[in-house]
């Protein structure tokens, strides 16, 4: 059952009450503020953190629902698979047995046909005594009788393949229906568990955000050397992401970059250099995508990924000129800028 087996959700149910706890009980007193901070005239009043929280603890109990009942659908799949192997065994059996059958009776029809016992008629047609004669017909009987019996042995033998084989394709049938089921049910309480992600994400807004959009510039602190921005923004893409490479923020060369000044993270696909693989780069472009849709709220300047850089300026991305390698031309790695 591929899809039953392959199937599993980013986040446990377990782990909703805990995620939730952290957003309500753990923001800083800078997102709050910003979060609350009077919008622009004519623009669309910012969600108070109250509303946020509302709305966050709805989506917690909606998902409970989806999850409990991605469950109920987990076990129902794993009955109808075992159910279906099974009938597939039986199928098997029944199978075996058919064609043990079919064999002798071909083994038998041969031998009757190049040179078996004679039939009733025949051996009226010949010289025998009455005794012999007699003695070969009660033969020819008996083959008669064992080839009958044989026949409908195999008949209910035929007939039992074939109920086994009717069984095995409706469990075949029910395994794909509850598959199906199970596919629908884990996509609708992924898209909630996304919609509880995005709702964790506008409950912090970067430190430093003015009303009008800009931000306040930032000194590096602390021991990895990057802004409180930065750090925000580093912070939220782990607890949203797995990055099992590595991230790197501060650099100390100068290279005219974000790096020297603790505004930039690369999160590493792979290692060495070596071109990620096609699971890690979907990782890739789910960050990419992320630090897009979260931009202006974070204070995130720009995006590299894939020998291409996207500008909250511009909203756009555009390619870049190839430097030589994966690691330079940003293949092996998202990296995000702040302001």
């Amino acid at each position: 059952m591929a899809a039953a087996s392959s199937a599993r959700l980013r986040v446990p149910a377990a782990a909703f009450t805990a995620v939730l706890l952290f957003a309500t009980t753990s923001i800083a007193a800078t997102a709050v503020a910003a979060a609350v901070t009077t919008a622009p005239a004519g623009a669309e009043p910012k969600p108070t953190v109250k509303r946020l929280k509302k709305e966050l603890a709805a989506l917690q109990k909606d998902a409970d629902k989806l999850i409990t009942e991605y469950y109920d659908s987990r076990i129902a799949g794993q009955k109808a698979d075992r159910a279906a192997k099974a009938a597939r065994e039986r199928l098997a059996a029944a199978q075996e047995v058919f064609d043990h059958h079919a064999t002798e009776l071909r083994a038998m029809a041969i031998a009757r046909y190049t040179g078996g016992e004679p039939g009733p008629l025949a051996l009226l047609a010949g010289r025998q005594d009455p005794s012999s004669l007699l003695a070969r017909m009660a033969l020819s009987r008996h083959l008669v009788d064992e080839q009958d019996a044989r026949l409908s042995g195999h008949a209910a033998v035929r007939d039992a393949r074939k109920r086994a084989e009717e069984e095995a394709a409706a469990r075949a049938e029910e395994l794909d229906r509850t598959t199906e089921e199970l596919e629908r049910r884990k996509k609708k309480a992924e898209k909630q568990i996304e919609k509880i992600k995005d709702k964790i994400d506008q409950l912090y807004t970067a430190p430093g955000a003015r009303p009008d959009g800009t931000f306040v510039p930032q000194l590096p602190e602390g021991a990895d050397n990057i802004t409180p921005r930065m750090r925000l923004v580093k912070q939220l893409i782990q607890e949203r992401f797995e990055v099992p490479y590595g991230i790197g923020c501060y650099r100390a060369i100068q290279d005219g970059g974000e790096h020297p000044l603790g505004r930039a993270c690369d999160f590493m696909l792979s290692r060495g250099g070596a071109y990620p693989s096609e699971a890690e780069m979907r990782r890739g472009d789910e960050i990419a995508a992320w630090a897009i849709k979260n931009a202006r709220r974070l204070g995130i300047m720009y995006v590299i990924f894939r020998q291409r850089i996207w500008h909250v300026r511009t909203g756009v991305w555009r390619p870049m000129s190839d430097r030589g390698g994966n690691t330079a031309n940003h293949y092996d790695h998202p990296h995000i800028s702040v302001y």
